[in-house]
């Protein structure tokens, strides 16, 4: 029998080594209830997003259990749109559903992922995670609205005051502005709820996740 090249030893048995020591390590499980900070890699709104669309994140800490680190920083989490609802022009507001379908771990492991958002980066917005629903909703606006129209009266009652030069005149441009003001909140969309790339989100797994 031909005798194994010294180098290609040297290089394969302590490969085989690692390998074996892997498959020897027991498998973790990762209670239900833990947190995962994951990182948005593609950006998705209700403006555009349609049910069945795939949403693509990576972990953006690491997931330790024991001494280890099972699930390193940088691991793929898939997703799926389960329902995109923009936001009413007179009522109702953007509401963005998202199911987490799997981890994949940078060795090519996948495992089936489920977990509920527990809170994501507003953006300056009003947007919140609504846990029990599995959806992103987007939050009130009425205190911008009441700026619109009160914004909008102000106008109207200079703009009375200066053709009219009387207070009634100011008073008539005034309900003409907060009229056009209240027109224009009626015909104007509310917010989109928007998760740009790099946006982050926190989940909690809503079972144990066991990773070999």
């Amino acid at each position: 029998m031909m005798a194994m090249p010294r180098r290609v030893a040297g290089t394969l048995f302590p490969a085989l080594a690692a390998l074996m020591l892997v498959r020897a390590l027991p498998a973790t499980e990762i209670p239900k209830g833990a947190h995962v900070l994951l990182r948005m890699v593609n950006s998705v709104t209700t403006r555009t997003a349609r049910t069945g669309d795939q949403v693509y994140m990576r972990t953006a800490s690491p997931i330790v259990a024991g001494d280890r680190i099972v699930v390193p920083v940088g691991s793929y989490v898939q997703a799926t749109v389960t329902s995109a609802k923009r936001g009413g022009r007179v009522s109702g507001r953007a509401e963005l559903g998202l199911r987490l379908d799997t981890l994949t771990l940078p060795g090519g492991q996948t495992y089936h992922f489920s977990a509920a958002v527990d809170s994501v980066d507003a953006q300056g917005s009003s947007q919140v995670a609504m846990k029990e629903e599995g959806a992103v909703r987007q939050g009130p606006e009425h205190g911008q609205d009441a700026g619109r129209i009160l914004l909008m009266a102000g106008t109207g009652a200079a703009l009375g005051g200066v053709v009219d030069r009387s207070v009634r005149g100011a008073a008539i441009g005034g309900g003409a502005g907060a009229a056009a003001g209240l027109v224009g909140v009626m015909l104007t969309r509310g917010q989109d709820v928007q998760l740009r790339a790099g946006s982050t989100l926190d989940v909690v797994l809503d079972r144990p996740l066991l990773v070999e």
